[in-house]
């Protein structure tokens, strides 16, 4: 029987979901039959994205593996066919027992759909707000988690990241002005070997009575029969005080503390750069 000859005859008003149930019937268990017959499915007029989905689930019923379906897939659709993760889910979902070929199976369950709606509103609700979560897309978007992490990752080629801590957000004028300080500064070290070793910077830092060690601080080295070191767990003592520091290409220029409870102010900053000038005029 000239199962192309059939199918074309019988069942051109047909869904493509019959033509697989008819193939079905028929034993159709040969792979070059099975192929030829999904390359004539395209002919029914009906959504493309359903052919495939009625394609994948023929193929799982004739016990296909997934690469196999995906071969058949992109062979027959081109560059219409469906990506291979979406390929992938569809053939594990019939796997499991699913008949339905719509992307909701029943009124209120999520959709597993990565249609060019759901990515552009998925799109749109990232650049609204990058903070979203997944869940909450699926939750807005009424589609699984899995198919918006798809989309996010696969079509959209998005990633989720940590912000970078900065001191500050600088503006464009900011940034430019900083820019121009470094390329006089250079210019300068460029001119006067000597530059360098005149320049003075300066930090703050906290200085606690006691400190915890680091975890490479406390390691030491043991034998294999010799028991592993403790150490208790402390907490960092409350007593501080701040250290400002300055110094040059050579070491520590002055340093002094900052009395119990006092407000590093312009006022403060300015006694601190008086003893400053003098400990470098006494150098």
């Amino acid at each position: 029987m000239n199962v192309c000859a059939v199918l074309g005859s019988r069942e051109r008003c047909h869904s493509v979901c019959r033509v697989a149930s008819l193939c079905e019937h028929w034993e159709l268990h040969n792979t070059r039959v099975c192929h030829h017959v999904c390359l004539h499915i395209c002919d029914f007029s009906m959504d493309v994205k359903l052919e495939q989905t009625a394609n994948i689930k023929f193929r799982v019923k004739l016990g296909k593996s997934g690469d196999e379906t995906f071969e058949m897939i992109r062979c027959a659709y081109g560059n219409d066919a469906m990506s291979l993760v979406r390929c992938y889910e569809w053939h594990a979902c019939f796997m499991r027992g699913r008949t339905s070929l719509e992307d909701n199976e029943r009124s209120g369950r999520p959709s597993m759909s990565s249609t060019p709606k759901n990515v552009e509103t998925i799109r749109w609700l990232v650049h609204e707000d990058h903070r979203r979560t997944i869940k909450d897309i699926a939750a807005i978007v009424n589609v699984s988690y899995g198919t918006v992490q798809t989309i996010l990752t696969c079509d959209l080629n998005m990633h989720r990241v940590a912000a970078n801590f900065v001191p500050r957000l600088l503006t464009p004028e900011q940034k430019e002005h900083h820019v121009a300080i470094c390329q006089e500064l250079c210019q300068h070290a460029l001119d006067d070997p000597s530059f360098m070793s005149r320049v003075i910077t300066g930090d703050e830092s906290w200085v606690y009575g006691y400190d915890l060690e680091t975890k490479q601080q406390s390691s030491q080295w043991k034998s294999p029969g010799s028991p592993r070191p403790k150490k208790t767990r402390q907490s960092r003592s409350m007593t501080k005080s701040m250290l400002i520091v300055f110094f040059d290409i050579q070491g520590i220029v002055h340093h002094e503390f900052a009395p119990q409870g006092q407000t590093v102010n312009a006022r403060f900053y300015c006694s601190v750069l008086r003893c400053l000038r003098e400990d470098i005029q006494r150098k």
